[in-house]
């Protein structure tokens, strides 16, 4: 958009310099734009080069006469067509030049150079150049710069005449041969080029005015013209053509339903242009007996700030919402700071400070140590609002490092542990279980971004959808990411990841539930999922090594991060070798020391 912007005000740069004249030209060139409306037109349009992102990109095409021929003159005939609203003068080359060859083989001579300044375009004229004295068998125009098509650039010539000192066509009907060509009959072929066809002027008097007029413009320009707004519209362009193929390498948008405040009215649906509907104060909330308009405001729960936003007396929705988004994020907002922390809290000790997080009010509970809280969100409003700071204060405490083992005096006063006497044990969510599993097998795609992922097979998509989960392909690669990619879908949750207390999607979960339950056990030891992964895991364990304690030993570290005991390696290595290493695996991803942090 800059790029455009500044390529704009290079072009009012330009015609400010041109001043009277330049106005005068272009109003004379539009007064003879229906003079080069052409009278006849064969469908037969010409020659046309393959579509390139690149104007600088040069393209090439030439008849062969078939023999060494002395030629008088050459004349290019340009192309006609509407599209992009371009007409007479189609994708001319706005610089280029005419080489001939002696020979087959033979070395090229430049008989035309065209390539120092912009060739004005000649809209339906034809471009002649004197030849005289010029004996040759291969007439080649190469364009050096192509003309802009539609975000885009071509090179495209009618007819390509060969003209004999008896005025005769000598290039009818000889063979073309291009660089590239689009190739799309019967409107665009190289044999288009000498088939003697091309369009007629309606009237050729006006049209040579139009070219004349065209011409003198140029030559102005090009005295306005400096090579350094030569260097920069060309810099612009080029950027601007970077930015578009860019944009269009993209992949396409998908469908996304959206509420919109600009739209055209239907019936009685009519946009609101931004501008916020009045929300009435409603008597013990009947719809049907609405009272006074209601005033924008937030919580008076900062000193000495009124709880009525600040807004501009038309102001519109948008405003409303950057208010409330900088009240929410003031400095001295004590109950954003606090939340915040509470629920980092709440993250490693399985309890806020506060034990209801999503209700700091009267309904709320209060805090086991406000000063506590006070404290931490202080700490974390003033450096930086780092949640990776906040982490580390908290797992480097002492209170954290605490074992969790019971101790019957303590219990005795406070036998929920909201003082936190003791570390509490805490089991891994669903989706870390998950994540935690396919890292142990080594089939974890750590990629990020990008669409997500089914984790059900999708029947009948048409109407009422039925999602089967049981049908699903656990080795499917697609789905080896982590758990936060893969789909959701909130009237049918996926029976393994509600086993191991997946909160439920369709609605505000503050709080997840830890229940330890036989089921869970059974679906970490048999569900296809599991199965899977121990079968990678195994894979993975024979390939570290090739000695079953070996084995062994290794897929403990992982799981358990520590070594087995003696007795432990004893008991595992026997049950490998009777059961096989996959059921091995099943009973390393089914070990507490696996699913609880402790």
């Amino acid at each position: 958009q800059l790029s455009r912007e500044e390529l704009a005000t290079l072009e009012k740069e330009i015609r400010q310099a041109g001043g009277d004249q330049l106005t005068e030209l272009d109003k004379r060139i539009n007064e003879l734009q229906p003079a080069i409306t052409p009278k006849t037109k064969d469908p037969r349009f010409g020659y046309h080069s393959t579509i390139s992102a690149d104007p600088n990109e040069e393209k090439w095409v030439e008849v062969d006469l078939g023999m060494p021929q002395s030629i008088d003159r050459i004349a290019l005939r340009p192309c006609h067509d509407d599209y992009a609203g371009i007409g007479a003068g189609f994708g001319f080359p706005v610089r280029f030049k005419v080489t001939v060859q002696l020979e087959d083989k033979g070395p090229w001579q430049t008989a035309v150079d065209q390539t120092k300044q912009d060739v004005p375009n000649p809209g339906l004229m034809p471009v002649e150049f004197s030849l005289k004295e010029v004996t040759a068998r291969t007439i080649r125009i190469t364009a050096t710069q192509l003309a802009e098509r539609k975000n885009d650039y071509i090179f495209a010539i009618a007819e390509l005449q060969v003209f004999d000192a008896a005025g005769e066509n000598i290039a009818i009907g000889k063979p073309v041969s291009a660089m590239d060509s689009i190739e799309a009959p019967v409107r665009w072929a190289k044999t288009n080029l000498t088939d003697g066809l091309f369009a007629q002027m309606a009237d050729e008097s006006r049209a040579r005015e139009y070219a004349e007029a065209t011409q003198e413009r140029q030559s102005l320009l090009n005295k306005i013209e400096t090579p350094e707004r030569v260097r920069r519209r060309r810099t612009l362009k080029d950027d601007i053509a970077q930015a578009e193929k860019q944009l269009a390498d993209l992949p396409s948008g998908k469908m996304v339903y959206a509420a919109a405040t600009h739209f055209d009215a239907r019936g009685n649906f009519h946009p609101t242009l931004g501008e916020p509907r009045a929300v009435h104060v409603l008597d013990r909330g009947n719809l049907q007996n609405p009272r006074e308009v209601a005033t924008p405001c937030t919580l008076p729960i900062i000193p000495e700030v009124d709880a009525i936003l600040e807004l501009p007396p038309n102001h519109l929705e948008g405003d409303r919402r950057r208010a409330l988004a900088e009240w929410i994020t003031r400095p001295d907002n004590p109950l954003t700071w606090r939340s915040v922390v509470n629920r980092i809290w709440q993250y490693h000790f399985g309890q806020g400070i506060v034990p209801s997080p999503n209700d700091f009010g009267r309904m709320g509970r209060l805090p086991s140590h406000s000063e506590l809280l006070d404290w931490l969100a202080v700490e974390f409003r003033d450096n930086g609002q780092s949640w990776k700071h906040l982490h580390r204060l908290i797992v480097t405490s002492s209170t954290y490092r605490q074992q969790s083992t019971n101790q019957p005096e303590n219990a005795e006063i406070d036998g929920s542990n909201r003082f936190l006497w003791r570390m509490n044990r805490r089991r891994l969510e669903a989706e870390e279980i998950r994540d935690a599993i396919l890292t142990m097998s080594g089939r974890m795609n750590p990629e990020m971004g990008g669409p997500g992922y089914y984790l059900f097979e999708l029947e009948k998509p048409e109407h009422s959808p039925h999602y089967e989960y049981h049908k699903f392909d656990a080795d499917d690669a697609k789905s080896h990411r982590r758990s936060i990619y893969r789909f959701i879908v909130r009237s049918q949750p996926d029976p393994y990841m509600t086993t191991l207390d997946c909160a439920d999607s369709s609605q505000s979960t503050p709080k997840r539930e830890e229940t330890v339950t036989a089921l869970q056990a059974l679906s970490l030891l048999n569900n296809d999922f599991n199965l899977t992964m121990s079968r990678h895991f195994a894979r993975r364990l024979k390939q570290h090594s090739s000695t079953l304690d070996k084995q062994v030993t290794h897929g403990f570290q992982l799981t358990t991060g520590r070594p087995p005991t003696v007795e432990e390696l004893t008991q595992l290595t026997r049950y490998a070798e009777q059961h096989g290493t996959e059921n091995l695996c099943r009973i390393l991803l089914n070990l507490n020391e696996f699913i609880y942090l402790d």
